[in-house]
């Protein structure tokens, strides 16, 4: 399973972000170029829909494929209470021919979209992943050189843990405490809970430039 919450903010602030990660982090961010395409099952692979996600690392020197399976968010009193969004979540690396494979057992293209960023890996009480990144869609079929921004001058910023069902507190606690510290910038939250951007950003990046803007 895995723990998110998710958030946006404006292009003109993202370098400012950028710094804030650097110190909090200590590693150095990754290039984030990920193609990826959403399949829906059809009424005959079973009673209830399923969703699953193929992403091609576009970064790599040889594209790499994975596929990804997301369930429904952990529910009742417990998970109303925290301000992280708890789900199972299934990954795993495949080879390029996946696409034909999952075409042939009935899954159907939903959409695709391309994902362009960056992205900070550390360790902060748990193994946290920030990515910082523009979402495009594409004009015609798997064409990623001419994708569009969905949301032009807004990315979306994406902080998610691995967890287990007997860590998840922890985990959700080192999230929760990341988060604050993001705070001037963004707003973080459950996926789906539409926050937007923060009044206080202007200033946390005016402030941030001058202070670091200097050292990259």
């Amino acid at each position: 399973m895995e723990c998110v919450v998710q958030g946006i903010i404006e292009t003109q602030h993202v370098e400012a972000l950028e710094i804030l990660l650097q110190g909090l982090c200590g590693v150095h961010k990754q290039s984030l170029r990920i193609h990826e395409l959403c399949l829906k099952s059809v009424p005959n692979l079973g009673l209830v829909a399923s969703d699953i996600r193929l992403l091609c690392d576009l970064e790599q020197p040889e594209p790499a494929w994975t596929v990804r399976h997301v369930g429904g968010p952990m529910r009742g009193a417990g998970a109303e209470q925290i301000s992280v969004l708890v789900r199972p979540m299934q990954e795993s690396k495949i080879s390029k021919n996946a696409l034909r494979l999952f075409y042939s057992l009935g899954y159907k293209l939903d959409h695709e979209q391309l994902r362009v960023g960056f992205a900070f890996h550390f360790q902060r009480g748990a193994q946290i992943t920030v990515t910082v990144s523009s979402i495009n869609k594409m004009l015609k079929p798997h064409a990623i050189d001419d994708a569009v921004p969905v949301t032009p001058g807004i990315q979306l910023v994406e902080v998610t843990a691995p967890a287990s069902s007997e860590n998840y507190n922890e985990v959700v606690a080192s999230v929760t405490s990341f988060c604050e510290y993001l705070a001037p910038l963004l707003h973080l939250s459950k996926p789906g809970v539409s926050t937007g951007v923060v009044p206080t950003a202007a200033a946390a990046a005016a402030s941030l430039m001058s202070d670091g803007g200097g050292t990259k």
